[in-house]
């Protein structure tokens, strides 16, 4: 899994033998900086970019070839041993309202360098459905954490913020929040040169800005109805700056910006799971405890904890989701979710790359 924080690659390796996933092995490789920019320029039109695009596409297909072996040899397993990787791959657009998303990786390289058969593009069947093809993750939720008695809510705080609300006898639904990360990590590179907030640190030293905080939930997809999904197109650098007068003191900004993210996800639970009884957080944004504590706050009915307690570890929480959804693929297992993606129908994601 390789998500919109742009901050690398995330690679479990997961036993699905038994009723829920055993994690194997799991390695981090953070991208080169240099990758990272030329993924953020391709979030906009730039001069030759079809032929930049398959540049970078086959340049992740390398990187993710070197996580999976370097996966591997640490969990000491042998690549024929391996019935699949489920890659997601780098989104650089995703404009479901004009149907169609891109996640770059070259999948059929990753299966000739890897010699492992490659399950990506979950997100196109979905879209061609009529659905968002986001969130994907939801099903995996249900799956794996739903609880008979009790209401849960599983938020994904990465780059975007996603929720999954599982109340007991009731349809699964899901949607995205809006910012997570990808806001505040970009406004504390651009001011500190850090990567992110570690614990919110910044963001709590400085004052919300009410007046800005309005104007950043005055944006129409606030107000959107689910089903949604969003990310880099909408949400980014030139968003903030459009609404920024110039005066205000950049730890002010940051501690706005943890408030929107804060908001987007408080306000989803109470609108759209009310009576939530539980809320389980994944992602890197779980981390982050100045959001915590907003969240405790806003949401004073719900115990709020990591998806640890469940048995699945935050941090790699989408990587193992992944995985489940290449199987289901291989299976032939309809896997999205229409009443998170807003499709037609069910249907069977991914497109498969033999070894």
């Amino acid at each position: 899994m390789s998500g919109t924080s742009l901050d690398g690659i995330d690679t479990a390796l997961l036993d699905f033998s038994g009723s829920k996933p055993t994690l194997l092995g799991k390695h981090y490789q953070a991208y080169p900086s240099a990758l990272k920019e030329t993924l953020l320029a391709l979030h906009q039109p730039t001069q030759d970019e079809l032929h930049h695009t398959q540049l970078v596409a086959n340049e992740l297909a390398q990187a993710y070839a070197a996580a999976t072996k370097m996966l591997l040899l640490a969990a000491n397993v042998s690549a024929k041993d391996v019935r699949a990787i489920g890659c997601h791959g780098q989104t650089i657009r995703h404009r479901p309202d004009a149907g169609y998303t891109v996640q770059l990786g070259n999948a059929a390289l990753l299966a000739e360098l890897s010699g492992i058969t490659v399950v990506n593009d979950f997100r196109s069947r979905d879209i061609a459905a009529g659905g968002q093809g986001a969130p994907l993750v939801p099903a995996f939720h249900h799956k794996m954490l739903r609880h008979p008695g009790i209401h849960r809510v599983i938020v994904n705080i990465g780059g975007i913020s996603n929720l999954t609300n599982l109340p007991p006898g009731q349809a699964t639904s899901g949607f995205d929040c809006g910012p997570g990360n990808l806001l505040m990590d970009a406004w504390i590179s651009r001011h500190l040169g850090l990567p992110y907030d570690k614990d919110g640190r910044w963001a709590a030293s400085g004052s919300v800005i009410p007046a800005l905080l309005q104007a950043f939930l005055d944006e129409p997809y606030m107000h959107t109805l689910p089903p949604k999904s969003c990310g880099r197109d909408l949400f980014n650098m030139g968003w903030i700056e459009q609404r920024l007068n110039g005066k205000e003191a950049p730890a002010d900004v940051q501690a706005t910006l943890l408030a929107l993210t804060g908001h987007a996800i408080s306000d989803a639970i109470q609108r759209f799971s009310p009576g939530a009884e539980e809320v389980y957080l994944c992602g890197g944004g779980a981390h982050n405890l100045a959001l915590l504590t907003y969240l405790k706050k806003a949401l004073p009915n719900c115990l709020i904890q990591l998806t640890d307690i469940l048995g699945i570890e935050a941090d790699w929480l989408e990587a193992i989701a992944f995985a489940w959804l290449a199987q289901q693929t291989l299976q032939r297992h309809c896997a999205n979710l229409p009443e998170a993606t807003g499709a037609r129908h069910p249907c069977i994601l991914g497109a498969i790359y033999q070894a």
